[in-house]
């Protein structure tokens, strides 16, 4: 003889469902790189139908790599920008960055900083952004 469970088969809740976040599937890098291809294409008023026309995407993964979901090579981000006609930093870039760059040998190392404003101008003091040049060894 079969007994009955004492757990409810249905759960009655009032709280609000919540579904499971996709999680990004490497990190920071993805997501700024899904924001700043978001910014671009509302930009160039596009819908994320429109925008995967233009570039031979289904309108579903423009939305993943807009979210971060999907991992993009180095060489899809350089065909991306040649297509949408910027440069690739423009899509890597988040608005700050500091690093030391890769010395020749006798080089000493300073870190770089590099800044935009919400605009992608370069902020703070001076006519622009500063190019830094590799010093002669």
């Amino acid at each position: 003889m079969c007994q009955r469970s004492e757990v409810p088969l249905i759960s009655l809740s009032t709280a609000p469902r919540q579904e499971p976040m996709l999680e990004p599937v490497e990190g920071v890098l993805q997501l700024v790189v899904g924001e700043n291809l978001r910014r671009l294409r509302q930009q160039m008023s596009f819908s994320q139908e429109s925008f995967g026309e233009h570039v031979g995407w289904h309108r579903t993964f423009v939305g993943a790599v807009e979210r971060g979901e999907r991992n993009l090579t180095l060489r899809t981000v350089e065909r991306l920008a040649s297509q949408l006609n910027v440069h690739p930093l423009a899509l890597l870039f988040d608005g700050v960055a500091t690093f030391r760059p890769v010395l020749e040998d006798g080089q000493s190392s300073r870190p770089v900083t590099f800044a935009a404003d919400r605009r992608g101008e370069p902020s703070g003091e001076g006519d622009g952004p500063r190019r830094v040049r590799p010093h002669a060894p």
